[in-house]
């Protein structure tokens, strides 16, 4: 089960005590709006990556400012509970920069792990993992579930 961190600088203290310890630091983020499928399947492939997954959140402001949706249909404490709740996740904590770029320098895992809506190419961070000698990888399953799809096919089947 996941602890969510809000500090930072424990946070990468926590993790310094397992790199210490040998431990292999494995980074995921996204929204995490209404959890699917999709997000399991990811967040499992980041796992089976390395010994400990650090999951980082969008919070609210972030969500909306990234225009992903004009308000998040889960608040961000209930999204990161439901993220500590699953098995694969070590930690959680939340960011409101547009980009994880900040926190990846500051954490330093060994590997970033994006979805198949990405290539090891296309990863915007890419630069900013390879900086410090981190790694991007690409995993779960084909890009074919989202958050938005879930949520026009609630609306559809809501007017008929």
């Amino acid at each position: 089960m996941g602890h969510y961190i809000a500090d930072r600088t424990r946070l990468r203290e926590l993790l310094d005590e397992e790199r210490g310890k040998g431990k292999k630091i494995i980074f995921g983020n996204g929204c995490f709006d209404l959890l699917h499928v999709g997000h399991v399947r990811y967040l499992q492939g980041a796992k089976a990556l390395g010994d400990i997954l650090v999951v980082a959140v969008n919070d609210d402001s972030s969500l909306v400012t990234i225009g992903k949706r004009q308000a998040p249909v889960t608040p961000l404490f209930e999204r990161v509970e439901i993220l500590c709740a699953l098995s694969c996740v070590d930690y959680v904590t939340s960011f409101s920069e547009p980009t994880v770029s900040e926190l990846l320098l500051e954490l330093r895992p060994h590997i970033q792990a994006k979805g198949t809506d990405y290539t090891v190419d296309t990863v915007p961070e890419r630069d900013v993992v390879r900086s410090y000698g981190g790694d991007v990888a690409i995993v779960g399953d084909e890009k074919n579930h989202s958050t938005r799809d879930i949520i026009k096919q609630v609306r559809k089947m809501g007017s008929q």
